[in-house]
């Protein structure tokens, strides 16, 4: 446990994690500072809440008496721990911490906790709707709405706690420690943070750094990367796959979930399109497995669970054209799931700030896959030299301008796919308004809300 009472915390970052975490000080006794090299617009919304808290806090800049006269820094998830005035705060004798270790000081229900690089958010939103089937509580936090120190300030804890943990999160964590932890995924994606693959992958191991025999570790076996991580585990393995039978967890044989050579379930108990969003569900399977829930209770949950909003999330269908918002698409790989999730041809829409990808490792699915792409933002040329020679390519000055030439460029059986590929900084504040603009701009354009049905199209499996 970090001890915080009377001490002087300085949070590096500014942002909704910041805020929680200041106000979770706060009320145990600790005097936090929110410091931010940045000054602008952006931060208004959290320079107001830590003044309805009373917390001070400076922008434009870190100064040397904030580090000088501090006990312990925590640097926000986006915040490198390398930066200069925290290895000077460090040489000075304070303790450099996270916020997961904190706020786990704080937590009382045990931890299920999920990292990887793509599909966290639809693991855990599965793993807590199916937990609260069985009639338990879960919380539901971490890399998404809700920072894990705020859901540690619940007047009521809950019974079980659902954690999406991100590699920036684990990097500095000292004692954090998940009953379950789960890696799904490696790809590359936050390099320039890490520096390689295999620091990457060093961090998001460092999610079973401290558990034990008692705890369980559930690794992605069609992930040479994810499943190279049990060696060293002291934590029980658990696996899952979709390629090949494991001994010990869950595994796709044809249309069936077996575990051993029971078939305890079914590939079309997955309602949601993709063999990427199966994998995601024998993880949250294998980790429900683990804790010994109700197995029917849960399934039934799996059944009717409607998928996550940003991630191949149906639309509408005009004109017998299904129209999906995959907003969340950030990197090429969540692009390569999205494209192999549907047997339609697909217009595609991608585009934003690109975070220095070779496009063209993606060029035989494109040429497959994609009748016509639309591309936008800061990397839409860079897109367009990369898949002329695969499809069609026309280019949009706006996303509204993106989403007319897709409707106008597809034709009934086909998908027009919102799959950018890239970040959302160039024209907005996150994938989420990326999103939400999107499907406005689609409900506008195609003919209105009454042109737009609930029946998606067929997606394979």
């Amino acid at each position: 446990m970090i001890e915080i009472d009377k001490k002087r915390v300085v949070i590096v970052g500014m942002g909704r994690t910041a805020v929680a975490l200041a106000a979770l000080v706060q009320r145990h006794g600790g005097e936090p500072f929110v410091s931010d090299f940045a000054d602008t617009a952006a931060l208004a919304p959290y320079r107001e809440a830590l003044d309805a808290l009373g917390v001070p806090y400076e922008v434009g800049g870190h100064s040397d008496a904030t580090f000088e006269r501090c006990d312990i820094v925590v640097p926000s998830p986006g915040v490198s721990p390398s930066i200069a005035p925290i290895l000077r705060a460090a040489e000075a004798g304070a303790t450099v911490a996270c916020e997961l270790d904190i706020a786990a000081s704080y937590c009382t229900a045990p931890v299920l906790a999920v990292t990887g690089t793509n599909g966290k958010t639809t693991t855990t939103e599965l793993l807590r709707v199916m937990i609260e089937a069985c009639g338990h509580t879960a919380g539901l936090a971490g890399n998404n709405a809700v920072p894990f120190s705020a859901a540690v300030m619940a007047d009521t804890q809950p019974d079980w706690m659902v954690l999406e943990v991100s590699s920036y999160a684990l990097e500095r964590i000292a004692w954090f420690r998940p009953h379950i932890g789960a890696v799904l995924n490696l790809s590359p994606d936050h390099l320039s943070r890490h520096g390689s693959m295999e620091a990457y992958a060093a961090a998001k191991v460092r999610l079973f750094s401290n558990c034990s025999a008692q705890d369980t570790a559930v690794l992605n076996r069609d992930d040479e990367a994810v499943y190279g991580m049990r060696a060293g585990l002291r934590a029980r393995m658990r696996a899952f796959s979709l390629e090949q039978p494991v001994p010990d967890g869950l595994y796709l044989d044809g249309k069936d979930i077996r575990e051993g050579g029971e078939i305890i379930a079914s590939a079309g108990d997955v309602r949601l399109p993709g063999r990427h969003n199966i994998a995601n569900a024998l993880a949250a399977l294998t980790m429900f497995r683990a804790g010994g829930f109700d197995w029917d209770r849960g399934l039934e949950a799996l059944r009717n669970f409607p998928g996550v909003e940003h991630r191949i999330e149906f639309v509408c269908e005009n004109s017998g054209v299904a129209i999906y918002n995959d907003s969340k698409s950030t990197n090429i790989d969540s692009l390569r799931v999205a494209l192999e999730s549907f047997e339609e041809k697909v217009v595609l829409i991608a585009g934003g700030r690109g975070k220095g990808a070779d496009y063209r490792v993606l060029s035989p699915l494109v040429a497959e896959r994609v009748a016509h792409l639309v591309v936008f933002g800061e990397d839409g040329p860079a897109l367009a030299d990369a898949f002329r020679a695969d499809t069609q390519v026309t280019a949009a000055e706006t996303l509204d301008d993106a989403v007319s030439q897709s409707l106008n460029a597809a034709r009934a059986g086909q998908v027009v796919l919102f799959s950018p590929a890239c970040a959302s900084f160039d024209m907005f504040t996150n994938f989420e308004e990326r999103g939400r603009a999107f499907k406005a701009s689609v409900r506008r354009q195609a003919l209105g809300e009454a042109a737009c049905n609930a029946k998606p199209s067929s997606c394979s499996t």
